[in-house]
């Protein structure tokens, strides 16, 4: 295995690529020590044997290796006919001049490798390196598809294109969250972020290549049944059912959250996953509305009631079909606006990238939650009793609601007013890190991917959060308020792993969860410390 990595070392098929030993990930401090030495046990030979595995020591997509050499040629010739279309602006007219730009104008100054967690965390293994997946792209692009590239490889870097070097580029896009701090800081507006995005739509849309959680269990599933989450409209309805009765005895608050109402000024889309595995956030977003008075519903139709579009992550195309269907929802029940809830790769969806595509009476104006609850929060509707969230508070930021959409204040001036003890993560707003999650990681858990993303991927954002509350007793309640599904399941993740909770006394939420709890009048708390009520 070698200990210095080129961009055409990806195409040596007898070695893996890297491995990281005990001791050279970036240590955590006390009382997570016994951390320091961990590393990713080995795949059972078993449960790798017929997939790709040779890039490092997890696997993410497992991409069934070819049966023969023709089908590994064949294969090839399927990568460089996508490769093709991503350079061409009727198959790619949404990304292709950023994408040109990005390809010709990096000047290898390394900028966005302090800025990325993953390196960073890994003991800065040179797979993990932002311009490095980039690199291999750029060799393969310029040597095989532009004119006189196989004369002029020997001189811009050669590169060998082979079944190895397809199977590890497609891997190896799935090692990166797209969080895209690697662009905020490039000198000159190189988007690597963008570049690994490019990667993984051509494997899922030219290859059919693309890890089944985001692809098989996500998108198809959504469009197919209804939700990602797997949930038909009926199940939906009788969930929320048990959410209005759970809210009513949690918080002595009767909420009832209306479906399918004509003429709305609101269509609040949640992450569907919230139903599940955080019933509360869609109660405390009825209990905030209700009390309002504010006119609002939610769709029953299948994908209406779910925010989420992993077509953002991986493949236009998904995307377009979820992302019409939203609006589709939205025109159909003649809504005023579409509100996203605490879901970040949603509101990157359907408020930024939906832009090039929503058009004519689809264009349905759309708001951050974030902004919607600002403006409830500060209007003087509510009363509030900031001493009922007196415990110290600490925020994560969304990536694609933060730093790629610039939606840093309102969140803030909501907690500034209602938690008498906020503090700010370092750094934080558009600086801040990504919560390991990122494009799909929370929700991708096959053969070891959910260890190394808690090991390598999370662990920056770990580190950020103990020191967060460093000057905090061990044993006072902390929490961490995470506006957004998959950083939530990121952070519920990292915490469980490290025994956090008994170690630190640490525990994660929403922002609404928090809004509520303060409510003056609330009869009961909606925020808990494991047992004990937070008002205690």
């Amino acid at each position: 295995m070698k200990t210095s990595l080129k961009p055409s070392d990806i195409a040596n098929a007898s070695d893996r690529l890297c491995h990281i030993e005990p001791g050279e990930l970036t240590p955590l401090p006390p009382p997570y020590e016994d951390f320091n030495q961990t590393v990713l046990l080995p795949l059972k030979p078993e449960k790798i044997k017929n997939v790709e595995s040779s890039l490092d020591d997890t696997v993410a997509i497992g991409i069934p290796r070819p049966a023969s050499t023709e089908e590994e040629e064949a294969l090839v010739r399927q990568f460089l006919s996508g490769l093709k279309k991503l350079f061409e602006k009727e198959n790619n007219w949404t990304f292709l001049q950023p994408l040109l730009l990005s390809m010709e104008h990096c000047t290898r100054c390394q900028t966005c490798s302090d800025a990325c967690p993953v390196y960073e965390m890994s003991g800065r293994k040179e797979i993990y390196r932002p311009i490095f997946r980039s690199e291999v792209l750029r060799r393969i692009y310029r040597k095989y598809l532009k004119p006189g590239g196989k004369i002029t490889a020997k001189l811009t870097g050669d590169i060998d294109l082979n079944w190895a070097t397809v199977a590890r580029l497609a891997e190896l896009s799935y090692r990166c969250t797209l969080c895209r701090r690697c662009a905020m800081v490039c000198p000159i507006g190189v988007d690597n972020g963008l570049i690994n995005h490019e990667i993984r739509k051509l494997f899922s849309q030219e290859m059919g290549i693309a890890p089944k959680e985001i692809h098989d269990k996500g998108s198809v599933q959504q469009l197919r049944v209804g939700s990602t989450t797997g949930m038909p409209p009926p199940a939906a309805k009788d969930s929320v059912e048990f959410i209005q009765e759970e809210m009513e005895e949690i918080t002595g608050y009767k909420i009832e959250i209306p479906w399918d109402v004509e003429g709305a000024d609101i269509l609040l889309l949640h992450n569907a996953g919230e139903m599940l595995a955080w019933p509360e956030n869609v109660g405390a977003f009825a209990i905030i509305f209700q009390a309002a008075g504010i006119s609002w519903t939610m769709s029953s139709e299948a994908a209406g009631y779910d925010a989420v579009n992993y077509g953002l992550w991986y493949d236009d195309v998904q995307f377009s079909r979820v992302a019409v269907r939203h609006a589709d929802i939205a025109r159909q029940l003649k809504v005023k606006k579409i509100v996203i809830g605490e879901c970040g790769h949603a509101h990157k969806a359907l408020s930024v990238i939906a832009d090039r595509l929503l058009t004519g009476d689809l264009n349905i104006p759309r708001e951050s939650a974030m902004v919607t609850l600002e403006d409830i929060v500060m209007s003087g509707k509510l009363k509030f009793d900031p001493g009922k969230n007196n415990f110290p508070v600490t925020l994560h930021d969304p990536c694609n609601m933060v730093r790629l959409m610039g939606i840093v204040e309102p969140q803030r001036r909501i907690l500034r007013k209602i938690a008498p003890q906020f503090r700010e993560m370092t750094p934080h707003g558009v600086e801040n890190y990504c919560c390991g999650g990122g494009s799909g990681f929370a929700i991708m858990s096959g053969y070891n991917f959910a260890e190394w993303r808690n090991l390598v991927s999370s662990r920056k954002k770990f580190l950020q959060i103990l020191e967060a509350f460093h000057d905090e007793p061990r044993e006072a309640p902390k929490y961490v308020c995470a506006p957004c599904s998959n950083c939530k399941g990121a952070v519920r993740d990292i915490l469980n792993y490290y025994h956090a909770e008994e170690r630190s006394n640490l525990f994660y939420g929403g922002l609404v969860e928090l809004i509520v709890n303060a409510l003056d009048g609330m009869k009961k708390p909606i925020v808990h410390f494991g047992d004990k009520p937070s008002w205690e």
